[in-house]
């Protein structure tokens, strides 16, 4: 009743806060042009300071012309946003409008507003990232490094429709708090990187971009978004309060954005992140977008000298060492849990899931020696956010062998050398069992074997725009994990509870034996155990170094007849050449493996055409590799994967080295 009360009153008080310019007297200033100098001579936690083009290039060779690309596709109003494909938006920009489907959403009280509607085709997503801007942060990296006006001026029109068209709390940009708290972000940075320029003079404008973005800091403290289990949207929200609060500065809400925003963050870091630095929410993506909303509040606090904790920065360098020791040897990184391609402030034009990027930042920043010799892949998101000097810190390429590491906190393991990378998932459902972002995949995996990568994860696909594709990939079958009478590890609520899962599959890390040789891991979950005969699978990984050589031996326990299902779903690329007396061939890249398993009586395989999910809305063809049996447990299977040496011309293996 209470909250019912609240939202109708807000639904009265939000047009005329929204026209009341009290813009003034809330931050303490005597007008317009003296706060607009006050706010561009501050610091900030990215670098916007201009550099040349040939400066740029020395550290970045060739992404200049590819910033131009984009930033000239930004004037143009193209977008390829979550799957969508490359699009030219209408002027001036709809921004109510899912235009992968054509949905829109009216321009009413936020609270009026179902933005969730699973009996459609409809993603809200759609309008949220279109409005989150980052498809003009090019514009302002190519400003910066031009000082080209063109840039500054296509910016501003695209702000200043932006305003139109999202009235405060009038769209349904407005019904998430999160969105709100990521557009203090962008904006921000955006006002630092043209604040200077002649086409951002005016003082009707200004006057309207910083009574906006006021706004954006009052709505995100008044509609923060607390549970008694937070997740990155608390964080959002956190993060958006430091920054707006510290941008502002004077003023009594101002400081007590930054005081209350930072101390939420405080809080929840040790609450969503284990102590060895993996976010508690089930999914790597997810990871990385937590890590930059925890990294760069840190870091605008650090710009003023105020107090950032040590235990808050450890916490931050050990997130770093997990992203370190998850990115496969390309630069990739698994597909573990949801992925919405989520960003706090996206700079480089590194692949999608290469997250690299963050050991160079934490790295540099703070000065981490074993963080700066290990990074390797592209520069230019540190060069952005940090500037060239700590870029320029950094090596051209790893320093350092990557080696082995538990996570054993956050659940997961990583068996690898300079050419093979394991990631193990054994962890719980996600944040706190509730299910939130995380899959059902305990005991998955993935696998990148002799520098190619065979085993993937399925992705995510998408969210709300499907309620029955999101749970299929969600599922059990859709991971690379045994599944047994066609249960669900962690049973499903209900098709329309799209963010829960039970907590059913407690995991079991039995053993991790790293060694210069073989690895060795054993774990299992009691997923199963709500099964007659209570069922419980037991899954052992070894990886032989030197051959590059996988082995996979699961031990399904229990008692009574079942069906047992073990499925293996191929990286995209991988095509399956040769199947014949309990072996298959697998090829990639030129390159052949030999597959084999146990007791080819007993387990019927079967080869099937897949889907993966390599990001948000985008589907590719895969091929999965399903074992099948019926039998009295307990029954075992077990399957090794190597590479294997082939005679050119007639195709067959000359050495089988899983023979040996």
């Amino acid at each position: 009743m209470r909250t019912e009360l609240t939202a109708q009153i807000e639904r009265c008080r939000a047009p005329r806060r929204a026209a009341h310019c009290a813009l003034l007297q809330s931050t303490a200033s005597a007008s317009i042009d003296e706060l607009w100098t006050r706010l561009s001579n501050r610091l900030y936690a990215v670098s916007t300071r201009r550099f040349s083009e040939r400066d740029y290039e020395r550290l970045c060779p060739g992404d200049a012309a590819r910033i131009k690309r984009a930033a000239e596709a930004a004037l143009a109003r193209r977008v390829d946003l979550l799957g969508s494909g490359p699009r030219t938006l209408e002027s001036p920009i709809d921004w109510h409008t899912d235009f992968k489907t054509g949905a829109s959403w009216p321009p009413r009280f936020m609270h009026d507003i179902n933005y969730s509607d699973l009996g459609t085709s409809s993603d809200v997503k759609v309008p949220w990232e279109l409005s989150r801007l980052h498809w003009l942060v090019p514009a302002g990296q190519a400003f910066l490094l031009t000082g080209d006006e063109r840039y500054a001026a296509g910016v501003r029109g695209v702000l200043e429709e932006w305003i139109d068209g999202n009235p405060y709390a009038y769209s349904v940009n407005w019904a998430c708090t999160m969105e709100a708290a990521m557009r203090v972000v962008t904006w921000t940075w955006l006002f630092h990187v043209f604040c200077g320029s002649a086409s951002w003079a005016d003082e009707r404008f200004r006057e309207r971009f910083l009574w906006t973005l006021f706004l954006h800091g009052e709505f995100t403290e008044r509609y923060v978004e607390r549970s008694d289990v937070n997740g990155n949207h608390f964080t959002a929200d956190a993060a958006g309060l430091v920054m707006a609060g510290l941008f502002f500065g004077k003023g009594e809400a101002p400081q007590r954005w930054a005081e209350s925003g930072w101390q939420m963050l405080c809080d929840e870091l040790p609450r969503q992140v284990t102590s060895d630095g993996v976010d508690f929410e089930g999914s790597i993506a997810y990871h990385r977008l937590v890590l930059e909303l925890f990294f760069f509040a840190a870091r605008q606090r650090e710009a003023f000298g105020l107090a950032v904790p040590d235990a808050f920065r450890d916490r931050l360098i050990a997130m770093a060492r997990f992203t370190l020791a998850y990115s496969q040897p390309d630069g990739r990184s698994p597909h573990i849990g949801d992925a919405d391609d989520a960003r706090a402030l996206p700079f480089g034009g590194q692949a999608l899931d290469d997250h690299r990027y963050l050991v160079g930042l934490v790295g540099a920043h703070w000065s981490v020696p074993d963080l700066m010799r290990a990074f390797s892949g592209p520069r230019a998101e540190v060069v952005w956010a940090l500037g060239r000097g700590p870029a320029a810190s950094l090596p051209d390429d790893a320093a350092v062998a990557p080696s082995s590491s538990a996570f054993p906190a956050g659940g997961y393991y990583v068996m690898r050398n300079a050419k093979d990378h394991v990631f193990i998932d054994c962890g719980s459902v996600g944040q706190n069992g509730r299910g939130g972002h995380g899959h059902n995949d305990c005991l998955s995996f993935e696998a990148v074997l002799d520098g190619v990568h065979l085993i993937a994860d399925c992705g995510s696909y998408v969210y709300t725009a499907d309620a029955r594709e999101r749970n299929r990939f969600r599922s059990t079958a859709f991971h690379n994990t045994p599944q047994v009478d066609s249960e669900e590890l962690n049973r499903f609520y209900g098709w329309d509870q799209l963010w829960t899962l039970r907590d059913d599959a407690a995991p079991r890390a039995q053993a991790w034996v790293p060694g210069p040789a073989v690895d060795r891991f054993v774990g299992s979950h009691t997923g199963y155990e709500r099964l007659p005969g209570r069922v419980a699978p037991v899954r052992t990984i070894t990886l032989d170094h030197d051959r590059h050589a996988l082995a996979i031996e699961d031990v399904i326990n229990g008692h009574g007849t079942h069906d047992v299902v073990i499925p293996l779903h191929l990286a995209a690329g991988v095509d399956v050449t040769h199947y014949c007396d309990g072996a298959v061939h697998l090829t990639a890249h030129r390159r052949t493996f030999l597959l084999t398993w146990s007791s080819p009586e007993l387990w019927r395989l079967d080869v099937t055409p897949a889907r993966l999910s390599p990001s948000y809305g985008l589907v590719v063809p895969s091929v999965r590799l399903v074992w099948r049996c019926t039998a009295s447990l307990p029954v075992s299977l077990v399957v090794s994967l190597v590479p294997a040496l082939m005679d050119a011309e007639s195709g067959m293996d000359l050495v089988a080295v899983a023979a040996r």
